[in-house]
């Protein structure tokens, strides 16, 4: 289950932080933006634009679960003292519910369980009307930051 304060040091991330994380990586391509957080949940934004739709003008699945993959990887990381642990991506399932076509996608993650070396998240990823577009789960490896 989720609990409040799961971030680091007690402090809610840095959203501009975490943008800027992804500059020169997928996460900058996709043009994916943090947005908000509260104290156990974190949103961030992508455009459906010609990087992220596919041939028939949908939104791309595998856009989708970059986007799901990413929200979720980048919130475990906060959760972690930086200087000793880093979270990566173990496996994720997606489910694609409704097609989006133009304006934004917003991912909110969600902790289902924060452990010691395993952090399993749940994304939401909705279109600007609030509609369902895919839900994902997440499973991230908490490993030494040596081994990153």
């Amino acid at each position: 289950m989720s609990k409040p304060g799961i971030w680091w040091g007690g402090t809610r991330p840095d959203l501009g932080a975490m943008t800027r994380g992804g500059e020169g990586s997928m996460n900058g391509w996709l043009g994916i933006e943090f947005t908000d957080c509260g104290d156990d949940w974190i949103t961030a934004r992508m455009p459906v634009n010609e990087r992220t739709r596919q041939p028939f003008g949908r939104l791309h699945g595998g856009a989708s679960v970059a986007f799901a993959e990413t929200v979720g990887s980048v919130a475990a990381g906060w959760c972690l003292d930086r200087a000793t642990s880093v979270g990566v991506g173990m496996e994720i399932n997606a489910n694609h519910i409704r097609p989006a076509y133009d304006g934004y996608v917003y991912a909110t993650a969600r902790p289902e369980s924060v452990g010691r070396t395993i952090q399993v998240w749940s994304i939401r990823i909705e279109d600007e009307a609030g509609k369902l577009v895919c839900i994902a789960r997440l499973t991230v490896a908490v490993i030494p930051q040596e081994r990153k």
